[in-house]
């Protein structure tokens, strides 16, 4: 993966390294992230398949499409990129000896990540008994209005907050959990491996692409016989993060989207039918013949619906993977900004990117006035950095670049806990 850091941020890590270290202590034995038939087991919890829908056939990837074995070859290629560019940061990575509190941490809010947020959870148990950690997927909109409203101890979310929302807690950090993609999935008898550009996808949502064999589509799909069918579109009926990584990419790629209806957790769909977070909508394109919705790609592949390639802006089908978000990401981390707000939509280069991918956030308050809550909180975090990512991989997450973690380390490290850091 390609990874170009700054030479301000390189000359940073070293002490972001430092202070958690220092913060963390000694480091401790290695806890084994959960195994893959758990996390399985925990997906088909989290994404159930709908009964009543019939099952659709997930995509394959087009003869145009990069294949598995292309972005394997991809991401190896890369790989010695991104190790240097990451330097003494990406090989001194710290564990973190959770401290042996009794406490509960309440959250809410993205149902993006609640598969991996609900995997991690129970693993923990075993590690800090004493911690109790309810997580409620609620939807990022709710999600935020929890966290600003102090209800939760620490928020999920796949959207930045608005000017409004800045405005209530400007110290707010957003640290990221996971790299995740959005799949633009269909249910269409006969026809199962579609991809879409972006002039398609956004005249489908805008409601000027009618008809599954509109030429957009066909252009985008040589030797395929698309039906003369209507096409219903499906959306989310609550503030959503999926929502906003949707739209953002849909705003960047498109003008008429931009200047119409833009982007947020919320916006006014031009055409549609709603349903309610991302099981919902899932359940709505599997029951609509003719549909189409988006949903993130571990709930596409729990219930076995399609998957298919979007042309990124290299001008390349690219299939939503692991590996595929994971270079999305890297295409935006040459100008990593210090507070870790930023969207990965439609990344300028790399012909492996996945172009509808987005990075999930915990909303971490700056000060609690209660130490065990940050400190629980802030070991948490830190333990899901350093032993969770093969759990998120289990779920198709991809985890987050090594560069990013030790930013976040830094900032997690300046929450102040009853008057006092953190790590203390």
């Amino acid at each position: 993966m390609r990874i170009a850091v700054s030479k301000k941020l390189s000359l940073v890590l070293p002490l972001i390294l430092a202070v958690v270290v220092s913060a963390c202590g000694a480091p401790a034995t290695p806890v084994a992230a959960p195994a893959a038939t758990e996390v399985s087991a925990a997906a088909a919890t989290e994404a159930p398949a709908a009964t009543e829908a019939p099952a659709a056939t997930e995509a394959p990837a087009s003869s145009e499409a990069m294949t598995s074995t292309e972005a394997t070859t991809a991401t190896e290629t890369t790989t010695s990129t991104e190790a240097a560019a990451s330097g003494e940061a990406a090989a001194a990575m710290p564990s973190c000896t959770p401290r042996p509190l009794t406490v509960t941490l309440n959250g809410t809010g993205s149902s993006f990540v609640n598969p991996i947020m609900q995997s991690w959870i129970e693993a923990y148990k075993t590690v800090n008994p004493g911690v109790t950690i309810n997580y409620q997927s609620t939807g990022s909109g709710q999600g935020k209005s929890d966290f600003l409203g102090g209800v939760t101890d620490f928020g999920g979310t796949d959207a930045l907050f608005t000017d409004e929302e800045h405005g209530k807690e400007a110290d707010a950090l957003f640290i990221p959990d996971v790299v995740g993609a959005v799949v633009a999935t269909y249910n269409l008898e006969g026809v199962d491996n579609l991809q879409f550009s972006p002039e398609s996808l956004a005249g489908i949502f805008l409601g000027t692409v009618t008809k599954w064999n509109d030429p957009i589509i066909a252009a985008d799909n040589p030797g395929v016989t698309l039906p003369d069918q209507d096409i219903t579109v499906v959306h989310r009926s609550d503030g959503s993060g999926t929502t906003f990584i949707f739209t953002d990419y849909l705003s960047k790629v498109s003008a008429d989207w931009k200047d119409k209806v833009g982007s947020g957790t919320a916006v006014e769909w031009p055409v549609g039918i709603a349903g309610e977070k991302s099981d919902g909508v899932a359940a709505a394109v599997q029951q609509t013949p003719g549909a189409i919705g988006y949903v993130e790609l571990i709930y596409a592949l729990s219930n076995n619906m399609p998957t298919p390639a979007v042309k990124n802006a290299a001008g390349k089908y690219v299939v939503p993977s692991l590996d595929s978000a994971s270079a999305a990401a890297n295409g935006f981390l040459a100008d990593l900004p210090e507070n870790l707000e930023f969207t990965i939509t439609n990344p300028p280069s790399g012909d492996d990117a996945y172009p509808i991918s987005g990075l999930s956030w915990l909303m971490v308050h700056a000060k609690y006035d209660k130490a065990d809550t940050a400190q629980a909180l802030a070991d948490f975090i830190c333990w899901a950095y350093t032993q969770g990512d093969q759990a998120a991989k289990d779920l198709n997450y991809s985890p987050l670049p090594d560069v990013v973690k030790n930013q976040a380390y830094k900032n997690l490290s300046g929450v102040i806990a009853g008057g006092n850091p953190v790590f203390q």
